[in-house]
């Protein structure tokens, strides 16, 4: 028996160390990647004033789906539909036509990622018509740092400066904060309607994964003339927020478990099989001897 048992002990102790090593040098750069399979609805309420007109309760979606028939191993293709629309008790809360009273505003973006660090690429899976982006878009690196990224932002089409300003708690759970301030930049109001665009967003990220756990909008639009058209101010629901959070701490149990738990266990437990399996190998080459 132990003639078997010892090589048995040293293969399978041999094989736990291949997999302890694997999972720190291989699984990181295997699971640290944005996941296909999105498709999810982002809520948020606010206020707005329009045309000076008044201040009225607003809601806003933003509703993210990945295309995984274009996405590869390396990029992912995402199409986003958002919209803001004043709030009358809808239920359930939809995007509306523009025709409708209470659209501000509605929009569609189709765009792709680097699925490692989240910056927007190229991609012959993108329409030709299709607006070429820069920086972050909808998440932010895995392991993100205390820095200055480039994010997207949709109305000046073009990529801003993100700040790293302060570490937040959300539901006791810790997220940096980012800054984006966007000064009287000029952008096209309506079609054809020249205007110009202040904006102060404060994004809230989980540095572990890179996912956006809550964000903040104050942002005006004026004509050319300094007209007011649009004050509005806008956030994630303190459910959306909640349901980020879970998410998050879901995502790092995962990644916890395939690059520390898993590694740890393999180590610890294929040096110990691999000694018990040398230790009765000799022992028995030993026991045969003095036969």
């Amino acid at each position: 028996m132990r003639k078997i048992l010892g090589p048995l002990l040293v293969g399978l102790g041999a094989f736990l160390i291949v997999v302890a090593i694997l999972g720190l040098v291989y699984a990181p750069g295997a699971v640290k990647k944005t996941p296909l399979g999105t498709d999810s609805t982002t809520y948020l309420s606010g206020q707005a004033d329009r045309l000076s007109a008044g201040v009225r309760p607003i809601y806003a979606l933003s509703i993210t789906k990945s295309d995984d028939d274009a996405s590869t191993e390396d990029v992912a293709v995402f199409t986003n539909a958002g919209c803001a629309v004043f709030d009358e008790g809808q239920d359930p809360q939809e995007c509306v036509d523009a025709e409708d009273d209470n659209a501000l505003a509605l929009g569609t973006d189709v765009f792709a990622t680097d699925r490692v660090t989240g910056e927007a690429v190229d991609s012959d899976a993108l329409p030709a018509d299709a607006v070429p982006h820069e920086g972050l878009i909808n998440k932010w690196p895995f392991d993100a740092e205390k820095t200055t990224y480039t994010y997207w932002d949709g109305l000046t089409k073009s990529g801003v400066d993100a700040v790293y300003d302060r570490t937040e708690e959300i539901d006791g759970f810790d997220t940096y904060v980012y800054r984006v301030s966007i000064d009287e930049a000029p952008i096209e109001i309506a079609e054809g309607t020249p205007g110009t665009y202040t904006d102060l967003k404060e994004v809230y990220v989980d540095p572990r994964t890179g996912k956006i756990i809550h964000q903040t909008d104050d942002q005006q639009r004026y004509l050319e003339d300094g007209t007011p058209v649009l004050d509005l101010q806008v956030a994630f629901t303190e459910e959306q927020q909640a349901e980020n959070v879970a998410d998050a701490e879901d995502s790092i149990s995962g990644l916890d478990l395939l690059t520390k738990t898993v590694p740890l266990i393999g180590f610890i437990g294929g040096a110990l099989l691999l000694l018990l399996g040398l230790f009765l190998v000799l022992t028995g080459r030993r026991s045969k001897r003095a036969a």
